[in-house]
């Protein structure tokens, strides 16, 4: 197996995790990302569900590029991640900042600091639909 193909399925492992029982999800660290299920809650909007979610990130660590089937807020618990948003210049986040994703916006994440970073990702997302899809 290459060095791609097996990097492809450690992300859909991680990926599909946000789909996962809690107690299965948090058990998933890949390639120094571990998610953390915290909260899977249906909205008063019909068809509308949040989650939320600790993804936690070893040094170097990197999630490549996705989207959401809705928005994504992003609160960066501790250390510094680098956040690149289609259309906008890369940014760099530090413990208590905050990013708002729009739907359907392809991003990507990474670890850019020297120890351990952790965001809370909090999705507001269209109920069914796969919370996360890889794209190129």
């Amino acid at each position: 197996m290459t060095t791609s193909r097996i990097i492809t399925a450690a992300v859909l492992a991680i990926a599909t995790g946000l789909a996962l029982p809690a107690a299965q999800a948090q058990n998933a660290v890949v390639n120094g990302i571990k998610r953390t299920d915290l909260m899977k809650q249906d909205l008063s909007v019909p068809g509308r569900e949040a989650i939320q979610v600790r993804i936690d990130f070893a040094p170097g660590a990197a999630f490549p590029n996705h989207t959401h089937p809705g928005e994504e807020i992003i609160y960066v618990i501790e250390g510094t991640l680098e956040y690149r948003v289609e259309g906008k210049p890369p940014v760099t986040l530090n413990a208590g900042d905050v990013l708002f994703i729009p739907a359907g916006t392809i991003h990507a994440a990474k670890n850019a600091g020297s120890g351990n970073a952790a965001e809370l990702a909090t999705y507001i997302v269209e109920k069914g639909k796969p919370p996360l899809t890889l794209t190129k």
